[in-house]
């Protein structure tokens, strides 16, 4: 059975019958009794969350930030800080979670607020790493908006480092991205630095 839920213009389809036999497999494999009480409806309510926690597999970025405004060439830059994303790490598949700060350049093109924290979950929204998060909403914001500059700071916790291997919980991990003039001229670099200060 497929089980249909729509986000946006799409419909994400997760194979729910496959998933339920696969991860009763699982609970079997690790001597657990798929068929007691507490774990009886575990494979169902998994497939139903995933089909929300990858639900931006099926959703093109791009298109969201196609749904921009004409501006004229305008040089100050925009700052959206403090976005909160969940997202599952590929390696383990545990989650990882935090805030993403964005900052960009415009050129003749701007986004709505919300269009950018949309971009944010669509790519979230899928098996990540930390670092490939943070270049494809620079990436995103770059090829859609042609701004002069972008950039992408991620702040996150990972569980796979907090309650596994060096066990560490509390850590986080910072990565950032930067492209154009935020990369290349300092006086960007230090009002993008300003604006994450100001959060």
């Amino acid at each position: 059975m497929y089980c249909s839920l729509k986000y946006g213009d799409v419909f994400f389809l997760v194979d729910q019958a496959k998933i339920k036999k696969l991860f009763r497999e699982i609970i079997s494999s690790i001597g657990e009794n798929p068929d007691r009480d507490g774990l009886l409806k575990t494979p169902e309510r998994l497939a139903v969350l995933y089909e929300e926690l990858f639900s931006g597999l099926k959703q093109n970025p791009d298109e969201v930030l196609n749904q921009s405004f004409d501006e004229p060439k305008n040089s100050d830059m925009v700052g959206i800080v403090g976005i909160p994303f969940y997202s599952i790490c590929e390696h383990h598949f545990l989650p990882f979670w935090g805030n993403v700060d964005v900052a960009y350049i415009p050129t003749n093109k701007i986004a709505g607020i919300s269009k950018v924290v949309k971009v944010v979950e669509i790519l979230s929204k899928r098996p990540q790493l930390q670092e490939r998060l943070g270049t494809q909403i620079a990436n995103c914001i770059s090829n859609t908006l042609s701004p002069a500059g972008v950039g992408v700071r991620v702040e996150a916790e990972h569980m796979c480092m907090s309650m596994r291997g060096i066990k560490k919980p509390g850590t986080k991990v910072v990565t950032f991205n930067k492209f154009g003039l935020i990369n290349e001229q300092e006086s960007a670099q230090l009002e993008f630095y300003e604006i994450l200060r100001e959060k």
